[in-house]
């Protein structure tokens, strides 16, 4: 299963669409992830309409419409590997464990809100993913967002994927 992974893309106020190379990516994707902060709701509406599949959350920045419509914690199966989805983890410096004691069913959990892109394991296996921001760089370098596969209970491929500048 090919995996995309987005977050943080605050449509349209940091950007008026999501950047052309990331919805080919969704046209490629087998599951589409967003961890939230979408901003309005005609971006979810367009990733439902076009991705095989979706599973979302909303983030902190996002309406009661959105949160009306989007858990705070996403859970899915995915060939075998569980995934939960979240947009707000707390401050890096001690996010492994926390997060491996809120999420102690989990597999791989994508998380959101820093902008900043994220990838390690904490003790017991889970893995943390944030893709950073496709549209809002804040203070990195570039616009980024994740590809991965799933399958018999594991990630593998992940990319780390950089946007051109808009």
């Amino acid at each position: 299963m090919r995996l995309l992974l987005m977050s943080d893309t605050h449509v349209p106020k940091r950007a008026r669409d999501l950047p052309q190379p990331l919805w080919t990516a969704v046209d490629e994707a087998d599951v589409v992830v967003h961890a939230g902060d979408w901003v309005d709701e005609s971006l979810l509406d367009a990733l439902q309409a076009r991705a095989a599949r979706l599973i979302a959350c909303y983030g902190n920045n996002d309406s009661a419409a959105l949160r009306a419509r989007l858990p705070e914690v996403a859970r899915a199966e995915i060939a075998g590997l569980r995934l939960a989805v979240v947009h707000e983890t707390g401050p890096s410096a001690g996010r492994e464990s926390r997060c491996a004691d809120r999420f102690p069913d989990t597999d791989v959990l994508v998380f959101g809100h820093s902008h900043i892109p994220w990838d390690s394991t904490a003790p017991g296996g889970l893995r943390l993913l944030n893709p950073g921001s496709p549209t809002d760089r804040r203070r990195q370098p570039h616009c980024t967002y994740l590809t991965a596969t799933a399958a018999d209970g594991r990630l593998t491929d992940l990319t780390l994927h950089r946007l051109p500048p808009r």
